[in-house]
This record gives structure tokens, sequence and C-alpha cells, in this order.
């Protein structure tokens, strides 16, 4: 049976997995408290220590804006623990599958960007994600890098999702970027992406970096808009009556972000056979799940 050793279990996409992998292998998921992935000697304890067939990389410094004054702890974990697990997972001849961000491109192409374009990421975490990608480059023979984006989910905490469930329970009117083009993501739809390329690729030697979103195009105002419409008609709690759109320089940040970061996912639709949901059936979705937990 495979067995598979999973990072970042209590993330958005790490609960999600947790409850999607038991389909494919015998599941060994840990959090920070069980791997601390800042700490290479016990990562490497750890693989050693439970000998996996695959490891999934879910966990990751994900404050963009923290980042930027907690470099070190960012380049720990984005960039020197996955290039730890890659060796480690060489030693033993396992797979390793890490999940990486739009954040490593610098958003100034206008089409989307497929897994051929070159990298330059903007600020400390997308850097700090791209040395993680070359690190497992560098170091695995057997690895596969989804990179995906605007991630939000019913688990975890500090989504955009939940963020402006709370700000439109708090408040009449809002201000959101409108200049900023991605693709909302959820979290359970990643999952189900990497279950499925576990399944599809063969166990042997694989070198591939994939993209996947949800499917369409948003900016973030977009975005607001769709979760506040589809909460009104769920009966969430909202008070907002006002979303106005404002630019990037109205709304200053510690940490610059792409203006465009739309991926393109036609290679790994071919792979999975499917094309992922579009974004707002998925967000619908989402949030009707996360009424009824309520």
């Amino acid at each position: 049976m495979t067995k598979i050793l999973l990072t970042g279990k209590n993330g958005q996409v790490g609960q999600e997995l947790e409850l999607l992998l038991t389909q494919v292998g015998e599941v060994v998921a840990l959090g920070r408290e069980e791997l601390d992935l800042s700490n290479e000697e016990k990562i490497r304890d750890c693989i050693h220590h439970h000998q996996p067939n695959v490891i999934i990389n879910a966990g990751a410094y994900t404050a963009v804006d923290k980042a930027e004054s907690e470099e070190s702890l960012a380049y720990a974990v984005n960039g020197n623990a996955p290039t730890v697990l890659a060796e480690s997972a060489e030693q033993i001849g396992a797979r390793l599958l890490h999940i990486s961000t739009d954040y490593v491109f610098d958003g100034t192409k206008h089409k989307p960007y497929t897994e051929t374009d070159d990298p330059n990421p903007l600020g400390v975490y997308g850097q700090s994600k791209l040395v993680g990608e070359r690190g497992i480059q560098q170091h695995s023979s057997n690895y596969i890098i989804l990179r995906t984006a605007w991630v939000y989910g019913a688990y975890g905490s500090g989504n955009f999702v939940k963020t402006m469930l709370r700000l439109g329970e708090e408040r009449e009117e809002l201000n959101v970027v409108s200049d900023q083009v991605g693709t909302p993501t959820w979290s359970n739809d990643i999952a189900k992406a990497i279950v499925g390329l576990i399944l599809k690729l063969p166990a042997s030697s694989v070198q591939e970096i994939y993209h996947f979103t949800n499917s369409g195009v948003a900016s973030w105002y977009d975005f607001a808009i769709a979760i506040f419409e589809e909460a009104k008609v769920l009966h969430f709690p909202l008070k907002v009556h006002r979303v106005s759109p404002i630019l990037t320089r109205d709304y200053p940040t510690p940490a610059k972000r792409p203006a465009y970061s739309v991926l393109s996912g036609e290679k790994i639709s071919q792979v999975l056979g499917t094309r992922p949901p579009q974004w707002r059936i998925s967000l619908r979705e989402m949030l009707t799940q996360l009424s009824t937990q309520k």
C-alpha cells in the first residue's frame, strides 16, 4: 500500500487533502506541532522515520506582507524546507509533490502564465517559494510542483472569503482593489487535483510543474462582489450595502503583488482529462458548506 506523508495538515489545502488521500493509501498527516518546517534536522529525521512512498508538502509560510519583515523564516519554510524534503525523498526513493504559487511571476504578462514562463517574483514570499521550487528541481529526480493561486476554503483561517464575510458583517461600506487580476481557487478543488495527479501519473520518476486553479478570471473586487451576492442568497448575516473598486496605489501594502497572475490550466487538464470548475461555481459550493457549519 502507498504510504503518504502530508505536511501542513492544518492548512486550507492540508485539511482537504487529509480527508481525500485515504482513497490513495495510508496517510501520515503532520502539522506544525508534529513537524516544524523551519527545522532542517527534524525534517530529515521525520522522513527517515516514516519512510513514505509519497511526500506531499502542503505546509508553507503564506503571510505575504509579513514575509517582508520575517525574511529568514519565510526562506526557511518556503525555500530550505522543500529542498531538504527533496533531498530526503531522493534518499529513500519517494516522490515529492510540492504546492507553489502564482506569486513566482511578476504579473506583467497579459495572457495566462504557462509552466514554461520564466518566474520573476516581486516580493519575499514569491522569492522564497521560487527558491523552494529550484531546490526541488536540483535535488529530486521524482517530483511534481503544483502552482496555484488565490486559495480559499472552509477550513483554516485568514483567507479572502472569510475576511470579506467578517467585514461584510461589521461594515456597511468596503473598498476592494480592482486592478489585480487572477483566479479564486477552492482548496477542495486543489486537493482533488492532487489526488488525481497521484492516481494518473506513473509511480516511476516524473519531473513536472503543473498550474492548477479554478477556471475563469476575476479581480479582487469581482471576487468580493460575488462573495456577497452568493452569501446573501445563503442568508449570511451581512450589513454591507456598498463595495467600491479602488486601485492598488490607493491601498499600499508592504509586499508588491502581481497585477496579473492568471495561470494556464491546459497542461494539467490534459493529464486529468477534465477542466477545473468555474471559480464562481466552486465559491457557491464552498459557501454552502460553510453555511451548514454555522
